[in-house]
This record gives structure tokens, sequence and C-alpha cells, in this order.
């Protein structure tokens, strides 16, 4: 059998880097503190309050367990090493590789962690997709993104909540908007806000041209509760009601349940229509409202800073569109920032954006 030493070495040096960049100490620490809240009798005397400490718990649990659970296997497979090296037993190479292989993909996942460098990476995300210039076909390929990250979320085990979708007027949508919810969904979905382009063979084309089409991801990150940061005076809205057009319940086209909120000093437009309620709806509307202004707040903050800094690197470096989706005369998708690309196009449609994503958060740290 031959020495792992140098593997298990380099093992070791990740393992002891997530350590530090999870800071594992700080979380035992902040462990031991939110017990203390959680066993408090009047805890759940401010339910959002509450709320907030059990999630905290619940991550900061998962990421010590997460990190202690790798160094036993570790410890484990470098007593295995010694065992087999001492008695030359060459029957626990296989076995001893296994664990070495898993241990690579567990921290592989793990390295992940360290690229997630924004305030809001570890929350939840508000999607919007809107359909672009391509007529029809814009609108289907707006309809195949949704689906493309809907199945992106189920992968991941994320929950996913479907507000509002606006039909097409032949096919597709005019637009949809869901919140997808689950730990760093808003830092994964980072690197895919922008413009993608679809080309193809047009379904919709007696013909059958060739067709270039463009839909749009809006990204937000979506905090339960933003008041610390945006204040909305509902004299600042205008409020319409109107009949549900999308899957949603018994109540869908029976009542004028839908909302649209218009803010009116910054033409910020939220819909909801999938609550069972026009109150239901509206109060969602008002929280998916309130994440968007905050983060027009932030984003307003951040072009003063640059504007100041001087001039910074453009997210594309490649035109107007982030992505491009080539279904024929060849398959292949490509980022234009990254130049990730692959030719298995349905595997992509089907939510196997992984890649795509983790090369993203390479290349924004890389740029500095």
């Amino acid at each position: 059998m031959r020495d792992y030493s140098d593997d298990l070495d380099a093992l070791a040096r990740r393992l002891g880097e997530a350590d530090r960049y999870l800071d594992l100490e700080g979380k035992r620490k902040r462990l031991g503190e939110l017990e203390v809240e959680l066993a408090k009798p009047d805890l759940w005397d401010d339910a959002d309050r509450a709320r907030a400490v059990s999630t905290e718990f619940g991550r900061v649990k998962e990421d010590v367990k997460l990190l202690d659970g790798l160094r036993a296997r570790l410890e484990d497979a470098e007593t295995l090493h010694q065992l087999a090296v001492e008695e030359a037993d060459d029957s626990v190479e296989a076995e001893l590789i296994a664990v070495l292989e898993d241990l690579e993909r567990r921290l592989q996942d793990l390295d992940l962690r360290s690229l997630f460098t924004g305030e809001h990476d570890e929350g939840d995300a508000v999607c919007e997709i809107h359909a672009g210039e391509g007529g029809t076909d814009a609108q289907d390929w707006a309809e195949m993104m949704v689906r493309m990250y809907l199945r992106w979320a189920e992968r991941r085990g994320f929950e996913v909540e479907v507000d509002e979708e606006t039909a097409g007027q032949e096919a597709g949508i005019l637009s949809a908007t869901f919140i997808i919810r689950g730990r760093y969904a808003y830092g994964l979905l980072s690197g895919e806000r922008g413009v993608h382009r679809l080309y193809r063979i047009s379904p919709f084309d007696a013909q059958a041209r060739r067709q270039t089409s463009y839909a749009a991801l809006e990204l937000t990150p979506f905090i339960e509760d933003v008041s610390d940061e945006v204040e909305i005076d509902e004299k600042d809205l205008r409020v319409d009601t109107y009949r549900s057009s999308g899957a949603g319940g018994q109540h869908v086209n029976v009542t004028d349940s839908a909302v649209r909120l218009t803010h009116l000093p910054t033409g910020v437009v939220v819909s909801c229509q999938n609550e069972r309620s026009q109150f239901q709806n509206k109060a969602k509307a008002m929280q998916i409202l309130a994440a968007k202004l905050a983060e027009r707040q932030r984003q307003e903050r951040k072009a003063t800073m640059d504007a100041l800094s001087g001039p910074q690197s453009q997210v594309s470096r490649a035109g107007s569109f982030i992505r491009g989706y080539v279904l024929a005369p060849y398959q292949k998708v490509k980022d234009e920032r990254t130049e990730v690309e692959t030719g298995n196009i349905q595997a992509v449609l089907d939510g196997d954006l992984d890649a795509f994503m983790e090369a993203y958060l390479r290349w924004r740290r890389a740029q500095g």
C-alpha cells in the first residue's frame, strides 16, 4: 500500500482553514449564548425574536456539527492509515481511498462557504423573471427560466413560494415572482442576476426560422423584517386589485384577490396573487416591496461609494447578457463572464446550475 500521509496532511490543512474562515471557536461560543436564549421562558413573548434565535441556533449548530464530524472522520482515516502501515495491511487500502475521496468532496463543498462574502448571501431570495425582446419566444423562454430555477431549488432541497405569474399573450409568461428559501439561496443566485439569451429554432415560427430571445432575472435579498431599513408610507402607494390568472386554489378567477402595489415615489411595482385572500396577498406584496426598496437604498449607497472610488469592472465583459443558451445549430450554454460552458443544455435547463454559480463566485472574488 502506498503512503497516504501527504494526502491526509493536505486534508488536515484544508480543514484547519475551514475552522478559521467559518470561525469554529466563535461559533462554539455563540452556540452556548443561543442555548441560554432558547432556555428563557419569555422567549416566545416576541415571536419574531424567537424565530430569529431559533433559526440562528439551527444554523450555528449545523456548522459546528459539520466541522466536528469532518474532524472525527479525518482522525479515523489517520488511525486507519497508521495501523495499515504498521501492520503492512493492504486490505484496507480500498476503504481508505473511499474515505479520502469522501472527505475531499465534502471539503470542496465546504470551501464554497468561503466565497459567500455578501451581507445577505446566507439568506433567502426574491426572484423575478421578465420576458424581454423576442415576442412569444421570449415569453416562452421566461417560462423555461422559471422552470429551470424551480428545478435547481428542488435539487438543493430549498423551499419555493410562487407569488405572482402573468401569462403571455400566446404562450409562456410575461413575468413571475417567486421566493426561494434556503441557506445561501441569495448568495448562490447572486451570479444569475441579469439578462439570459436563448438562440434556437422557433417553435412558434411556421417557417422554422432561428430566433434570438431574451429574458431577465432580477434578484432581491428577502428579509422578513426590514422596518429598520425602510419605512413605507401608505400615502405613497397605489393599490390595485384584480382577478388572479394563475394557479393558486379555488379562489383563482372567482374574486379580485390579487394585489398590485405601486410605490409612487420610486415607480417600483410588486404583485402577489397566490395567497388565499386579498389581505394576505397585500401583506406578502408589502413584504416584497419593502425588501426591494431596502435593496434599492443599498444599491444607491453602493453607487455613491463607487462614484467616489472610481470606475469599477463591468459585471459582464461581453455585451448586455450574462449567459447564452444555444439550442441550434449546435447545443451549448456559455457564461460570458467566467467563460464556463457545457454542451449538456438539457441538464442546465433541468436545473443543473451549480457549476455556473460556483464559477461566478470564484470569478467575483478574483475581481476584487
